[in-house]
């Protein structure tokens, strides 16, 4: 099991110098990759739990963000290439890019060109957005109702351009002659591609197969949905004409994580159960649990709020030298 660090960009309050302590802390611990939040507003209407659907679309959860609107957050895309000057070793990406708030071509072109500043270090997470509001603000509202059909252009499109010394296109939200969009990506035939699949198993296969996708990304998932989305990909996948399997896949999730003193109640409760919050303890079961299960990688994701970066730093040390020995024994 390979250990992602999902930084805090989108808080109400969080500075340069914490993203930069726990980046450096996660390549000095010989983490897999450091991954940022892709957020571009957040709405008045969310501190009035106001919004048009409840956060990602999840049942369960308020229509609302956990960052206020007044909040202080850091721009996810921009911290990519920092990131990339910034370390030498950790794999950096997005989880995950909303595509329809990006050119495809000019986002093709620019993941390129990172991909170099990094030496091949570049994960690609793609997904489809789930806010209106958010559509409206990056002047994106009319993709909404076709933001799955932008995904598949995207890939289609950051494929052709990494792929081919010249590139045309002619779909419904891109259209365009023969190109040079500049150096091809340092990876071949182009950074991996992970995609964001919280709701159709059918979906997922199907862009797995087509597209030769590498990982899976899910949030607050329990092993329990882990153990059900590999088994209903796998099934689907094999409805297709395809060679492609499950295990060919990097699966992931972004877990909200931290280290109690006392042992906490993990009872289900959908998305917002403390499935990576508890003592040492319990964050070991559930971390064996999980790879049982058959998950690759968690991401770890330090909570909106109420826990200072300091002790995220010494929980990512426990997790690393003092949790992570006794799962790879099991």
């Amino acid at each position: 099991m390979k250990l992602a660090l999902y930084l805090p960009n989108f808080r109400d309050k969080v500075t340069v110098k914490e993203l930069e302590d726990l980046t450096e802390l996660a390549e000095d611990l010989d983490f897999d990759s450091v991954w940022t939040l892709d957020r571009i507003v957040v709405p008045e209407a969310s501190d009035r739990q106001e919004l048009q659907y409840s956060f990602g679309m999840m049942e369960g959860l308020p229509k609302a963000l956990p960052v206020s609107a007044r909040g202080e957050w850091l721009q996810g895309m921009p911290l990519i290439p920092w990131l990339a000057a910034k370390t030498t070793k950790v794999r950096i990406g997005m989880s995950i890019i909303d595509t329809p708030y990006r050119s495809p071509g000019v986002l093709a072109a620019e993941l390129a060109t990172i991909d170099h500043l990094s030496h091949g270090r570049l994960n690609v997470g793609v997904g489809s957005g789930w806010m209106p509001e958010e559509f409206a603000a990056a002047s994106a509202a009319h993709i909404f109702p076709k933001r799955h059909k932008h995904v598949r252009e995207t890939i289609e499109i950051m494929q052709g351009i990494w792929s081919n010394e010249l590139f045309e296109y002619h779909g419904e939200f891109a259209d365009f002659e023969s190109c040079g969009f500049g150096a091809k990506p340092v990876q071949q035939p182009g950074p991996p591609i992970y995609f964001s699949g919280l709701k159709d198993p059918k979906r997922s296969a199907m862009r797995i197969a087509k597209y030769d996708l590498s990982g899976w990304i899910g949030i607050q998932d329990s092993p329990e949905d882990i153990g059900r989305w590999r088994t209903e990909i796998q099934r689907e996948l094999d409805e297709l004409d395809t060679s492609r399997s499950v295990d060919d896949l990097d699966i992931c999730t972004m877990l909200w994580t931290v280290i109690t003193d006392e042992d906490v109640d993990q009872s289900p409760a959908g998305k917002v159960t403390n499935l990576m919050v508890g003592s040492q303890g319990q964050i070991t079961d559930r971390l064996k649990a999980y790879k049982e299960a058959g998950l690759d990688m968690p991401l770890i994701w330090p909570p909106f709020a109420d826990v200072p970066v300091s002790k995220t730093l010494d929980d990512l040390k426990r997790i690393k030298n003092d949790i992570m020995p006794k799962v790879d024994a099991s």
